[in-house]
């Protein structure tokens, strides 16, 4: 309901957000090799790599020729696996506009660490609000939910540019339109949404996110800039299933 295109924030501690750059490529590199069948078919990749509720729970076992890595590590395997070329994307964009200034706030290895255990705590709610399904939950969307979380946080008066309903182009605070965003997935968390999108992986991803912010957090960020900027100064930078 609300893709991120741009924000207005340079960063202001690290030259480069290394990490977030390398979890966009990794991403892309997986889903490339996914699609050119090297990983070998998908249902086994997703299978074998995906976070199956039931067996982390005891209650299903991935039979042996289907099981790549052992179960307790799917929750960070099925991070980098994605359904079709709009999962990736959308994602993929919500971490390209976000995951730079939270990274900037953290440092490199802060961010890489807390976008895994977003990730992971987010699977972990899906595990425990669904523990008898036998569906793989894949996607990055958890672990960016983390992300977004802490980016509303951290800058809520930084101005957003995105499409609401993924066409309508709007220009807002970030408290209002990741506001927006974050109340969304939570109300189809509680009320059931498509079936099809794990609205509590998102929703554990977001708690998580805002939980663990201060542990990770290592500069404060700067005052926040003016919500309405003059028309002749310019921007600082140019620029959604689990």
């Amino acid at each position: 309901m609300f893709l991120p295109l741009h924000d207005g924030l340079a960063l202001r501690h690290l030259e480069r957000a290394i990490v977030t750059i390398l979890i966009v490529v990794a991403n892309i590199a997986i889903f490339a090799a996914e699609t050119a069948g090297i990983l070998g078919p998908a249902s086994k990749v997703d299978v074998g790599l995906g976070l199956i509720p039931a067996v982390i729970t005891g209650k299903a076992v991935v039979s042996p020729e289907l099981a790549v890595v052992p179960s307790f590590l799917t929750p960070v395997t099925s991070m980098f696996l994605h359904g079709g070329f709009f999962h990736l994307a959308g994602n993929l964009m919500f971490l390209w506009v976000f995951g730079d200034n939270v990274e900037d706030a953290m440092g490199h290895l802060r961010f890489a660490a807390f976008y895994l255990v977003c990730g992971v705590c987010a699977g972990l709610t899906y595990v425990y609000m669904f523990p008898d399904s036998r569906n793989p939950l894949i996607g990055a969307s958890g672990a960016i939910s983390g992300v977004a979380a802490a980016y509303l946080l951290l800058y809520p008066r930084s101005r957003v540019f995105g499409l609401l309903l993924n066409w309508i182009p709007a220009r807002a605070p970030s408290v209002s339109l990741i506001g927006l965003w974050v109340a969304y997935q939570i109300y189809f968390a509680f009320a059931g949404g498509d079936a099809q999108i794990g609205w509590w992986a998102h929703a554990g991803g977001i708690i998580a996110g805002a939980v663990l912010l201060p542990v990770f957090r290592h500069w404060k960020p700067a005052p926040p800039e003016p919500e309405d900027k003059p028309e002749n100064e310019p921007d600082d930078k140019g620029q959604n299933a689990a």
